[in-house]
C-alpha cells in the first residue's frame, strides 16, 4: 500500500494538522474581509478579472480551481483500490451513505430550512441559489482533509485511502447526475451540457492530469521521491489557490454580504445539521456491524465533510461568481474544520464502543 497518505496538504510531517487545515476557519474569513474590502475599494479589480472568459468559464478562476484540486488528484493512488475486499463492511457503509443517502438528505434539510423556515428572511430566488450551494456540497464526499480526520482518531491511514479513492471514482460517474436531477426537482433549471462541462473541467482533467503525474514520476524517480520531494512541494499550491479564489469570491459577492450578513448563519444552519446528521448516521451503523473503530470513525468523517473545492468550483461554473450558489458553498467551507473537530472529540470518546 503506498504511503501517499502522509502527503497530504493539510497534514504536517508529523501526521498532525498544519497551519492551514488547524486555522482553516480564520483564513476563510480573512479572505472574506479581503474579498469584500478589495470589491469595496477597488471593483475595477473584479470587473477586468470578469472579462477573461471563454465559453462563460471564467478563465483566471478555473486556473486557480485546477491549482486547488490538481495537487489532490495527484496523491490518489488507484491501485489502492484492489483492497476493496478487506473487510467489506466499512466499505458499503461509506459508499451507501455517500451516494444513495447524503445527497438527499443535504437537498432534504436545505430545502426545509432554506425555502421554508427562513422563508420570511430570504428572498425566494436567492433561497434556491443557497439550496443550489447545499446540493453541490452534499454531492461530493470529502478527499483531502478526511486523511487529517483519520489521523486525528488513529484511523487506518491505508484504509482510508481505500475508502477515498472508491470514492473519487464514483464521483466521476455519479456527481453530474445527482447534482441534475435534485437541482431539477428544485425547479432550478441548468442545463445538462453545462454540468457536464464542469466535470469535464473540474474533475475529469485534474484526475487524468493527476493520474498521468503520478503514474510518470514514480516511473521516473521512484515512489520515495515522489511522496517525500514531489507532493512536498506541491503541498501549498492548494491552500494558495484556495484562500485566493475566496477573495476573488468574496470580492464579486461584497454587495450581497453587506446587504444580508444574517445570511452567513442562515446558510449554516442546515448545513451544520446535515454534517451531524450524516456523521451519526455512518457511525451508528458501523458499530451495529461490529466495523473496528479504525475504519468506522474514518468512514463516517467522509461523508460529514465534503470536497469543497469542487463544490466551490461548480457553483461558479454553473451560476457564477456573484450567485447565491458560490456564497452557500464557501459557507460549507467556513464551518467545516469547526465541526470535523467537534466530531473527532465525540469519535475518540466513544472508541471503547467498537472492536478494536
Amino acid at each position: 500500500m503506498s504511503s501517499n497518505t502522509e502527503t497530504v496538504t493539510a497534514v504536517d510531517t508529523k501526521g498532525g494538522m498544519d497551519l492551514f487545515g488547524r486555522y482553516l476557519s480564520v483564513w476563510v474569513a480573512l479572505a472574506i474581509v479581503a474579498g469584500v474590502s478589495l470589491g469595496q475599494l477597488a471593483p475595477v479589480v473584479p470587473e477586468t478579472l470578469s472579462r477573461f472568459e471563454y465559453a462563460q468559464v471564467s478563465i483566471p478562476i478555473a486556473i486557480l480551481i485546477w491549482a486547488m484540486i490538481f495537487p489532490m488528484m495527484a496523491q490518489i493512488d488507484f491501485s489502492a483500490v484492489v483492497g476493496v475486499r478487506k473487510e467489506p463492511r466499512g466499505l458499503a457503509i461509506t459508499t451507501i451513505v455517500n451516494w444513495l443517502i447524503k445527497p438527499f438528505t443535504m437537498f432534504a434539510i436545505a430545502w426545509f430550512f432554506l425555502m421554508v423556515v427562513f422563508e420570511p428572511l430570504i428572498a425566494p430566488e436567492l433561497a434556491s441559489e443557497y439550496l443550489a450551494g447545499a446540493i453541490l456540497l452534499g454531492a461530493a464526499p470529502c478527499t483531502a482533509m478526511v486523511f487529517v480526520w483519520s489521523y486525528l482518531t488513529k484511523g487506518d491511514a491505508a484504509y482510508t485511502l481505500v475508502q477515498v479513492s472508491l470514492n473519487d471514482i464514483i464521483m466521476l460517474f455519479a456527481f453530474a447526475p445527482i447534482v441534475v436531477f435534485l437541482l431539477g426537482i428544485s425547479d432550478i433549471q441548468v442545463p445538462w451540457n453545462t454540468v457536464l462541462l464542469s466535470v469535464v473541467l473540474y474533475i475529469v482533467i485534474p484526475l487524468a492530469a493527476g493520474y498521468l503525474t503520478r503514474r510518470t514520476l514514480i516511473a521516473r524517480r521512484g515512489q520515495q521521491w515522489y511522496d517525500d520531494e514531489f507532493m512536498k512541494r506541491l503541498g501549498p499550491v492548494t491552500p494558495s489557490a484556495l484562500i485566493v479564489t475566496l477573495v476573488m469570491l468574496f470580492a464579486f459577492q461584497g454587495e450581497v454580504i453587506l446587504e444580508n450578513p444574517l445570511h452567513i448563519a442562515l446558510i449554516a444552519v442546515p448545513l451544520i445539521v446535515q454534517t451531524f446528521l450524516i456523521f451519526f448516521l455512518a457511525y451508528g451503523w458501523a458499530r451495529l456491524w461490529k466495523v473496528r473503530h479504525c475504519i468506522a470513525a474514518p468512514g463516517a468523517m467522509i461523508g460529514a465533510s465534503n470536497f469543497f473545492e469542487l463544490a466551490v468550483a461548480a457553483a461558479i461554473a454553473l451560476f457564477g461568481l456573484q450567485s447565491g450558489a458560490a456564497l452557500a458553498t464557501v459557507v460549507g467551507v467556513l464551518v467545516e474544520v469547526p465541526l470535523m473537530l467537534v466530531l473527532v472529540r465525540i469519535a475518540n470518546k466513544t472508541r471503547n464502543r467498537f472492536p478494536a
